[in-house]
């Protein structure tokens, strides 16, 4: 299956017993930092549709779990990835587009790309990605979740 030219993030949320939201984290196995789901589109996919798949491939999420798109879309250099010359030499950056997604589960089945997962409240997951564009889009996606607004 060819590599889309665009990325998903996601990232699994529940509520614990203390009526807080926790959100799911993975930890690579290759190079030991912790993200939300991370996975390229195949063939047509829509982002949503890769979304689904790679859930579902990297944690055992069910692909009819309630999925939130996020507006927070970053631009990923095509040199993060190895297989990025079948796209040629006028993609410079790939999208990568962000969901939440819910679940019940306490226990994530997390594939061979991961060594370890963990439920994280916002303020620990916030502090431990990598990333910029992961500490947006969780942001974003605590914010729609608590219904705080923008500014709230």
């Amino acid at each position: 299956m060819p590599r889309a030219p665009f990325q998903v993030l996601v990232f699994p949320y529940r509520k614990n017993l203390q009526n807080q939201f926790e959100f799911a984290l993975l930890l690579r196995a290759d190079e030991g930092f912790w993200q939300g789901i991370a996975g390229g589109g195949e063939d047509d996919e829509t982002p949503l549709e890769a979304a689904r798949r790679e859930t579902f491939e990297e944690t055992g999420i069910g692909t009819t779990s309630t999925f939130i798109q996020l507006d927070t879309i970053e631009s990923v250099p095509v040199t993060e990835f190895k297989d990025s010359s079948i796209w040629g030499e006028d993609v410079y950056v790939i999208p990568q587009y962000c969901f939440g997604v819910s679940t019940s589960q306490f226990d994530i089945n997390i594939s061979d790309e991961h060594s370890a997962y963990g439920w994280f409240l916002y303020e620990q997951a916030h502090q431990i990605l990598k990333f910029d564009g992961n500490k947006t889009a969780l942001w974003e996606l605590n914010q729609r979740l608590k219904k705080k607004g923008p500014r709230g």
